[in-house]
């Protein structure tokens, strides 16, 4: 009886370290957010908070890959918020608004209006779920990187007379983890999915350059963890390669990891012993900034 009470036990608190509170991004009466016909449910996060009894917590917002066109949300979502959340971090799963081939979707900016909103609500409750509003911080995979650095490099400032009480709260992300990302939309070495499901077929160029985010890059920039796999054929490493660069000679704090192997969309690769490594090195990064 003692092992089978220790067993429940041991089982109810996974479960309170894994619930999820869903928070819709706007309000169910604000017109334009969502497409009839195309979009099966409205941009919202998934919130996983940490057993974390500090009321100073450190939160990461995640935007989880798919080339703008559907989202990878266990690999790189869920599973990514429980393993921050084993290490004492708050989380919260974007599911932001997407394209598809037909372009009968979302283009930006309605992208970056989503986690830029995300961020934005998570800095107005932060006193009440216990989070530091300065250690909120952003994360992205692939495309979802792109959004992520989107976000760390087109900053909005707070507005406190603002009559939108979410305007009054700043964009920057305290830092930005970018796994694998898609950084720029030059054809050079862009993600052709992904460029064409923000931007359309035909973008302006203007457009294109604007969104190339490695030309965005400023002192204002906030740190950036990035990981990327040499053989990625998908999303070449040159991606990750020139946003390091720009962080560099912007002298943002930076590190960067670049695997021998791994190819695209590895999430935390629970069953390779060195790709699985970058887990936990991003959590003593985040550490190393005093972001934990």
């Amino acid at each position: 009886m003692p092992k089978l009470l220790l067993a429940i036990l041991f089982m109810s608190g996974l479960t309170y370290s894994f619930a999820q509170q869903r928070i819709d991004l706007y309000p169910a009466s604000q017109e334009g957010i969502t497409i009839k016909g195309f979009d099966t449910t409205v941009p919202h996060m998934d919130y996983y908070p940490s057993t974390n009894h500090s009321t100073k917590k450190t939160a990461v917002l995640i935007c989880p890959g798919g080339g703008y066109g559907h989202l990878s949300m266990e690999k790189e979502g869920s599973l990514v918020a429980k393993m921050f959340n084993e290490n004492g971090i708050d989380a919260f799963v974007l599911t932001y608004r997407l394209n598809n081939a037909k372009q009968e979707g979302h283009r930006f900016p309605d992208q970056y209006n989503d986690v830029t909103t995300g961020i934005r609500i998570i800095r107005s409750k932060a006193a009440e779920w216990g989070i530091d509003p300065e250690k909120t911080g952003v994360m992205g995979f692939s495309a979802g990187g792109h959004l992520a650095s989107t976000a760390a490099t087109i900053l909005q400032k707070g507005n406190p007379s603002a009559p939108d009480p979410l305007r009054h709260f700043d964009t920057r992300p305290s830092f930005a983890i970018l796994i694998y990302p898609v950084i720029t939309m030059d054809t050079s070495f862009a993600h052709r999915g992904s460029r064409d499901n923000l931007l359309g077929k035909t973008p302006d160029e203007a457009l294109v350059n604007a969104l190339s985010t490695e030309k965005r890059v400023t002192a204002d920039t906030p740190p950036v963890f990035l990981v990327h796999a040499d053989d990625d054929k998908t999303v070449p490493p040159m991606n990750t390669i020139a946003f390091y660069e720009a962080l560099k000679k912007y002298k943002v704090k930076a590190s960067m990891i670049i695997y021998d192997h791994g190819g695209h969309g590895f999430g935390m690769a629970p069953q390779d012993p060195v790709l699985n490594q970058w887990p936990m090195q991003c959590v003593q990064w985040l550490q190393r900034q005093g972001f934990k």
